[in-house]
């Protein structure tokens, strides 16, 4: 399968990757095996991340290892980034949004970059720019 050469990725794929007692494990390892893009996320991701697999510090050290060997761009966050995410802060209450996903649809909009591997349902409702729709890469089953 061929993908674009420059991937967001989302707090729940690498969790899913990472925990083998995650429902998506098989699908995300499938995935990283095939995939050659560019994985770029964001130090909100990677904070939520190591929170959601804190029951085991061994899957955490596994994670932060693959950052260290930069096996994923891990993209910071401008003061331009922060304004706009306090705009999709508002637009997106109803939902509502978390810091991650935010910080992804800002980047997104910044380095301009359509593909999203997440097995967030909210990415279906995100927009960029107000009004264009992430191009999905990876979705649940």
């Amino acid at each position: 399968m061929s993908y674009p050469p420059v991937i967001l990725i989302d707090s729940g794929v690498l969790v899913a990757y990472y925990s083998a007692k995650d429902e998506h494990h098989q699908r995300a390892c499938a995935f990283f095996e095939q995939c050659t893009s560019q994985l770029v996320t964001t130090l909100g991701c990677a904070t939520e991340v190591m929170w959601l697999l804190s029951s085991n510090w061994r899957t955490q050290n596994e994670f932060l290892s693959d950052l260290a060997k930069e096996l994923y761009t891990l993209e910071p966050l401008t003061l331009g980034d922060f304004s706009r995410i306090t705009e999709l802060n508002t637009r997106y209450a109803d939902l509502p949004a978390d810091f991650a996903d935010l910080s992804l649809i800002a980047i997104s909009e910044r380095l301009n970059i359509a593909a999203i591997l997440t097995l967030d349902r909210d990415f279906d409702i995100y927009r960029r720019y107000r009004t264009q729709p992430f191009n999905r890469v990876f979705l649940p089953t």
